[in-house]
């Protein structure tokens, strides 16, 4: 019997933890897979893979974006969580794959969860102005 697979949010989570874990101590993708094998029991699915692999092959492009919505903090200033939560849901929402509504919701969710209150407004009001912005740009 294999075993099943991970749901999205999950997914979404296991992607979370490995960016955040490469953020603050720059292991190779291979050390935190096998962190996670360790940790969890399982290993990350296909979506986490790519979700992690496509943050960090485009993280600086993602920080420009991120840097240029935000008001309050620098990229560089932010707790590495909320700083790792804002790359991945813009990765997603610039994947075309996750709806950019649910991207963002799922955003703050892990943020409160993870986080803060305070830390799910952050990532709320950074990815809702990005979010604007495109909007603006298609009409």
């Amino acid at each position: 019997m294999t075993a099943a697979l991970p749901s999205r949010k999950q997914a979404r989570r296991d992607a979370l933890f490995l960016l955040y874990q490469r953020d603050v101590t720059d292991l190779s993708m291979e050390a935190l897979v096998q962190g996670q094998r360790m940790r969890e029991g399982y290993g990350p699915d296909d979506f986490t893979i790519e979700a992690v692999q496509g943050v960090l092959g485009r993280r600086d492009e993602l920080d420009e974006v991120l840097q240029a919505h935000s008001t309050t903090w620098s990229v560089e200033r932010m707790a590495p969580l909320e700083r790792s939560i804002l790359r991945l849901a813009l990765w997603e929402i610039e994947s075309g794959d996750t709806p950019p509504e649910v991207a963002i919701d799922e955003a703050v969710r892990l943020a409160k969860r993870y986080a803060s209150d305070e830390a799910g407004a952050l990532v709320n009001g950074i990815l809702g102005a990005v979010q604007r912005e495109r909007e603006g740009e298609d009409a």
